[in-house]
């Protein structure tokens, strides 16, 4: 296998969801890594700082911080790193687009794959310098 075309932390409690989109973005050709919690993504941004391109995290998790939190904490310390948020709740994606204006639209559970896709793809593009 060719070397992947980006790296991307999911955070995401629900151990199935989790292994589902981690499937499907491995066979999209990313590198996968997984946090349950913004904690062990804290972990993970830290121990892989050079390596993670995207966080794609859940808005609710269990422990002290949720993903807004998670993003924050990223927007302050690894502002490189690009977030996308999900949520199954839908009060809490549509007050996010005016909380999280830096994580984008919040994308809806259950995961419209092509969609996931598409977003992963245009957050990379914005990445790229352009020129």
């Amino acid at each position: 296998m060719s070397d992947p075309r980006a790296t991307i932390l999911i955070v995401e409690d629900e151990v199935l969801v989790r292994w589902a989109i981690a499937d499907y973005l491995q066979d999209c050709g990313f590198k996968v890594l997984s946090a349950s919690s913004a904690e062990e993504a804290i972990d993970a941004l830290r121990q892989y700082a050079l390596e993670i391109d995207i966080v794609f995290s859940d808005v609710r998790m269990p422990g002290p911080m949720d993903g807004f939190g998670l993003a924050a904490w990223i927007r302050k310390h690894r502002p490189e790193v690009a977030v996308i948020l999900n949520s199954g709740h839908a009060q809490r994606a549509d007050a996010a687009q005016e909380l999280c204006e830096y994580a984008g639209e919040i994308l809806r559970k259950p995961y419209d794959y092509e969609a996931v896709l598409a977003r992963i793809e245009h957050a990379l593009q914005r990445r790229t310098p352009s020129g």
